[in-house]
């Protein structure tokens, strides 16, 4: 548990460069507007960043530990909104897209939280 936070940069910087590059077509495959996968994409992006910056660190704040886990919650909860705003518009594969994305965020979120006595490294 304790390179949680170096699986959960990785993701998200995998994640939204992957949506970045790829989203002329994903736009296709999930039936889903351009502008909104290239959001995606840039907010997976600038999460990864920032948890790396957390990772790094070899004192890591409770608050800040807290804050990550608020902010995976907090996108899980987007990822769902989107799902059901979009749920007669999105393919299948956009639709699993978001709740995919909701499922794995909201667990490391719950993964973090449970194990943020672990993951904080106040001196």
């Amino acid at each position: 548990m304790k390179h949680l936070l170096w699986v959960d940069c990785t993701a998200g910087a995998v994640a939204g460069v992957l949506m970045l590059s790829l989203s002329g077509w994903l736009t296709r495959l999930y039936a889903l507007p351009l502008r909104l996968l290239l959001l995606i994409g840039a907010a997976n992006l600038l999460y990864g960043a920032c948890s790396f910056m957390l990772a790094r660190r070899a004192h890591r704040p409770m608050s800040l530990v807290v804050l990550l886990v608020g902010a995976n919650a907090a996108w899980s909860l987007v990822c769902l909104a989107l799902a059901a705003r979009y749920w007669t518009q999105a393919s299948a594969f956009g639709l699993a897209q978001l709740v995919g994305e909701a499922v794995l965020v909201g667990g490391l979120a719950a993964l973090e939280w449970r194990h943020r006595d672990l993951l904080a490294t106040e001196p």
